[in-house]
C-alpha cells in the first residue's frame, strides 16, 4: 500500500513536471511568435519607406532624361529613361517630359500645369494629416492608377517602344516578378506596387510642396520667388532628395545643368551674391513646420 501511494506521488510529480515543462514552451512559443511578427511589421514599414524613395530617385532620374541630361545620348535619355526609370514607376517619359517643359514655360504664373499641387500653402496642420493619410492609405495612390489607365487607352494598339505605356509597364514590372520568383521569392513584389501606393505618393507630395509651396512669390517671373532650394540631411537625401532634387531653385534657374552638378552650381550662385535676400530652410522639418498653420 505504502508503495502504491508513492507511485501514485511520483504520478503526480511527473504530470507536474510535464504541465509545467509544456507551460513553458507554450510561453516561449507565444513570446517568439509576438516578437516575430513585431520584427515582421518593422521591417515592411522600412521595405516600404526604402522602395518609395528608390521609386523618387526614379522619377527624378525620369526627369534629368526628359531634359535630356543625364546621357549624352537622345537615344539613351529617350530609351533608357522609358524603359528603365519611368515605365517601373508607371510613367511614361515622354508624356511627362511634355508636361514639365510646360511647368518651366509657366512657372511663376496662374498657367503653371503643376500649380494646384501647391497653391493653397499653407494649409492648416489638419489639412495636412487629411492628405498624408490619402497617400498612406492607397487613396492617392489609386487615382494615380486610374489616371494612368485612362491615359494609356489610346495607345493600346501600339508596340511599347512606340508609345504603349501600359505594355512597357506590363513588361517591366512582368519581368521584376520573375526575377523575384526565379529566387524563390515571388511574394516580395507585392512590395513594390505597395510602396508606389502609399510612400511614392507621399514622397512625391512632400517634394512637390518643398519645391514651390508656401513662397511669397509663387506669381512672380523670378525662380527666386517661387521656387525654394531646401538643404537636407544624409536620411532626408534617401527619402526625399535623391539626386539632389533639393536644389530645385537651380534647376529653375538653369535647366540645362544635370543633377550631379547641381550641388555645385549652388555653390557658385551664392559666391556671386545670388542668394544674398534667400534664407534656405535646413531639414524639411523646419521647412513644414513655416507651410503649416
Amino acid at each position: 500500500r505504502l508503495q502504491s501511494q508513492q507511485m501514485s506521488a511520483l504520478q503526480v510529480r511527473a504530470v507536474e513536471f510535464v504541465v509545467n515543462a509544456d507551460s513553458q514552451k507554450v510561453g516561449r512559443l507565444v513570446e517568439q511568435y509576438w516578437l516575430a511578427r513585431f520584427f515582421f511589421q518593422i521591417t515592411m514599414v522600412a521595405a516600404l519607406l526604402l522602395l518609395g524613395g528608390r521609386q523618387l530617385a526614379f522619377a527624378a532620374l525620369m526627369h534629368d532624361c526628359g531634359h535630356g541630361l543625364l546621357f549624352a545620348s537622345r537615344w539613351a535619355n529617350q530609351t533608357l529613361g522609358q524603359w528603365l526609370c519611368a515605365y517601373p514607376i508607371l510613367s511614361d517619359q515622354p508624356r511627362y517630359a511634355r508636361g514639365h517643359r510646360r511647368h518651366h514655360q509657366l512657372a511663376g504664373s496662374d498657367r503653371d500645369p503643376d500649380l494646384p499641387n501647391y497653391h493653397s500653402y499653407p494649409i492648416t496642420r489638419a489639412s495636412f494629416r487629411r492628405k498624408i493619410w490619402r497617400d498612406l492609405t492607397g487613396q492617392t495612390g489609386w487615382k494615380a492608377l486610374q489616371a494612368t489607365w485612362r491615359r494609356g487607352q489610346s495607345t493600346l494598339g501600339r508596340a511599347p517602344w512606340n508609345g504603349n505605356a501600359l505594355l512597357g509597364h506590363a513588361i517591366i514590372h512582368g519581368a521584376l516578378f520573375a526575377v523575384l520568383a526565379w529566387s524563390g521569392h515571388p511574394a516580395l513584389f507585392l512590395l513594390w506596387p505597395a510602396a508606389y501606393l502609399t510612400t511614392y505618393m507621399l514622397f512625391a507630395r512632400l517634394r512637390q510642396v518643398a519645391e514651390h509651396g508656401g513662397l511669397p512669390g509663387l506669381l512672380e517671373p523670378d525662380p527666386r520667388g517661387h521656387t525654394r532650394t531646401t538643404y537636407v540631411r544624409w536620411w532626408e537625401r534617401l527619402f526625399l532628395a535623391p539626386y539632389h532634387l533639393n536644389f530645385h531653385l537651380e534647376h529653375h534657374l538653369l535647366s540645362a545643368v544635370p543633377c550631379y552638378h547641381l550641388a555645385a552650381f549652388h555653390d557658385f550662385m551664392k559666391s556671386r551674391g545670388a542668394y544674398e535676400q534667400i534664407d534656405f530652410p535646413r531639414g524639411y522639418r523646419e521647412l513644414f513646420s513655416g507651410l503649416l498653420r
